[in-house]
């Protein structure tokens, strides 16, 4: 029996939606052929579609009885969780040959690392490239050629932008492949502790370069728990990867088999094989509540407070953070992967992984079962896990008890009762914070403003010594309007320190503080931003404001009266739009939504023009 709470909101978001997603089922059925697509192309369109195939594939594309599996590829070498992309392709090609079908590579979709780009100009265009990578997704689609499709992507915006690409095509039955964490590298306890000792001035570049390059040291995703692998959580708790296919390490007998094992399964899923299963009709309304719960138990990334609103609305789905938030006061926490613990995600995979913790809210009635995945009706087979037998894969049952208590926990004896995700919400708007990571006695400060336009200004000030006290560090002007919603990491050490002197710090901003949100508490992606009118423009240096991340309260102690005296904050921009390509997305810069709508260029429902 499902959690009466879970069904009350699943209700209000069906009830919501119904308008838009009745009008997004239209759609794509419409757009459902009665056989294999290439048939609609005329000899002349279809000949340039496999012009470059060898005379197999070409034999079997002419026929136009069999499925045809586009591959959309996020491949490049400075994302090292996407590296083992480059050699997927054969594989697939391979594997799709064996099961009587055939596919093609539709398109590349730019990827961009953000652990390069932080702090730096540009992770101005980090956010707006999911939308780009939503777009160069449905480019890739359009010849128009395929009955199926699969998504190879890991990191932090791709795969929220490969979902929305794929969404938009949601009459294709699709699956995400993943590539897998690097294995484990420098402790995160001692990551950390460098970090800090940096931001003191008290190791130089050279150790923190060696800690850096021990902590991230090979091909494979970063290991802590940040949006990429909330990422590959969420493809899991949806139904869109294999299960237990999320964490294992790329390169790997296990790897190649779970990839060849995708193409079968995808290619099961088609109008060909008499089991069409499209992904428009696979992630509805249930589908993204148990996505917004994995968030929640897990301690996901704050990310994707912005990302799953996006994706929902690419499928006519409208939620919003009350609904996660109101999800998160029933949800118990039932992981700490790092930064919400020391452990990373090759030891959650260890202890019990995906498997296990599916089952374990599944049992306690914390999700919906009545879903339909890439793997059938309900969700049964995810909680099971893959081995190799003949080199063949077969699933068998997940532990039953985990076997680190301080890494995964049954829902009988979760790390707190509730999630790790709240909804702050007063005069000055509304935000989100990640608590799970933060200890209670940190959770509540009330504490003077001291108002940043950029953080550089911040990180100056600390290093001259002038924030040593309790303050709240409002940084505004870092909305998707004004310079692209940037995470704002590299202020997490520093506030870090303050925090361990014993000063009661906090942050506020119209920024994003990342999927690596840490112990320091935040009042984040406030709405509406700075540019905007928002009311974070009107906070002066020394206005007392209160965040009470348990509670879910952001309050500026300001009269109204004096507050009506005030005039809005100004900043000139124009340094964040020029250079490094930052130019090139001003169209996007003025078109984007607000925070709570996704921050997204896509007003896929009409509300964000109302």
């Amino acid at each position: 029996m499902t959690h009466a709470k879970i069904v009350e909101i699943t209700n209000r978001i069906i009830e919501r939606s119904r308008d838009t997603r009745s009008a997004y089922l239209e759609k794509i059925s419409a757009a459902r052929s009665s056989g294999p697509a290439r048939t609609r192309l005329s000899c002349g369109n279809l000949a340039h579609g496999f012009a470059a195939c060898n005379k197999e594939d070409k034999a079997t594309l002419s026929e136009g009885k069999t499925a045809n599996i586009a591959v959309t590829n996020a491949y490049n070498e400075m994302l090292s969780a996407h590296q083992p992309y480059g050699e997927y392709l054969p594989i697939i090609q391979d594997a799709a040959y064996k099961n009587g079908v055939t596919a093609q590579m539709a398109g590349g979709v730019p990827a961009m690392c953000d652990g390069v780009t932080q702090g730096r100009e540009g992770m101005e265009l980090s956010l707006f490239s999911r939308d780009i990578i939503a777009m160069a997704t449905a480019i890739g689609l359009s010849h128009d050629m395929f009955d199926a499709a699969m998504y190879l992507g890991v990191c932090d915006k791709i795969v929220p932008g490969l979902m929305i690409g794929a969404l938009t095509f949601g009459h294709l039955p699709s699956i995400f492949v993943p590539a897998g964490p690097m294995p484990s590298g420098l402790p995160n306890g001692e990551k950390v502790r460098i970090r800090q000792l940096f931001a003191e001035g008290k190791v130089g570049r050279k150790e923190l370069l060696e800690c850096e390059s021990q902590s991230y040291h090979s091909a494979g995703t970063c290991t802590f728990y940040g949006t990429a692998n909330s990422n590959q959580m969420l493809m899991e708790i949806m139904g869109l990867h294999l299960p237990g296919s999320s964490f294992v390490n790329p390169g790997t007998p296990m790897r190649e088999a779970l990839t060849r094992e995708a193409v079968k399964q995808v290619a099961n899923n088609t109008d060909a094989r008499d089991n069409y299963v499209p992904i428009g009709e696979m992630i509805d309304e249930k589908m993204i509540v148990n996505g917004m719960i994995g968030l929640t138990t897990t301690g996901g990334s704050t990310n994707h407070l912005i990302h799953l609103v996006a994706i929902a609305r690419a499928a006519g789905i409208q939620i919003n953070w009350s609904d996660m938030s109101d999800l998160s006061d029933v949800i118990p926490l039932l992981c700490r992967i790092y930064p919400n613990g020391l452990a990373d995600v090759n030891r959650f995979q260890a202890v019990g992984g995906m498997g296990f913790l599916m089952r374990e809210l599944r049992d306690a009635g914390l999700m919906h079962d009545d879903v339909t995945t890439v793997m059938g009706k309900g969700l049964d087979a995810y909680t099971k896990e893959p081995f190799l037998e003949n080199g063949k894969v077969v699933w068998k049952d997940s532990p039953t008890e985990s076997l680190d208590d301080n890494v995964l926990r049954p829902a009988s004896n979760p790390f707190t009762a509730t999630g790790g995700l709240k909804l702050l919400a007063g005069n000055l708007g509304r935000s989100v914070s990640k608590i799970s990571a933060v200890k209670p006695d940190n959770r509540y400060v009330k504490s003077p403003a001291i108002v940043f336009h950029t953080q550089e200004a911040m990180l100056d000030r600390f290093k001259a010594g002038e924030l040593e006290k309790d303050f709240i560090a409002v940084l505004r002007f870092q909305g998707p309007q004004a310079n692209g919603m940037p995470e704002l990491h590299k202020l997490t050490p520093p506030l870090g320190v303050l925090q361990d002197r014993g000063f009661k710090v906090a942050l506020v901003t119209d920024g994003r503080m990342s999927g690596a949100s840490g112990k320091v508490p935040s009042a984040i992606h406030l709405t509406p931003e700075a540019l905007d009118q928002g009311p974070i423009g009107l906070v002066q240096d020394g206005d007392i404001i209160e965040l009470d991340t348990e509670k879910g309260i952001l309050v500026l102690h300001v009269e109204e009266a004096e507050l009506a005296k005030r005039e809005y904050a100004v900043q000139d921009m124009s340094a964040s739009h020029v250079g490094m390509g930052r130019e090139l997305f001003a169209p996007l810069r003025a078109a984007v939504g607000l925070a709570e709508n996704g921050a997204s260029i896509f007003d896929f429902d009409g509300l964000d023009s109302q």
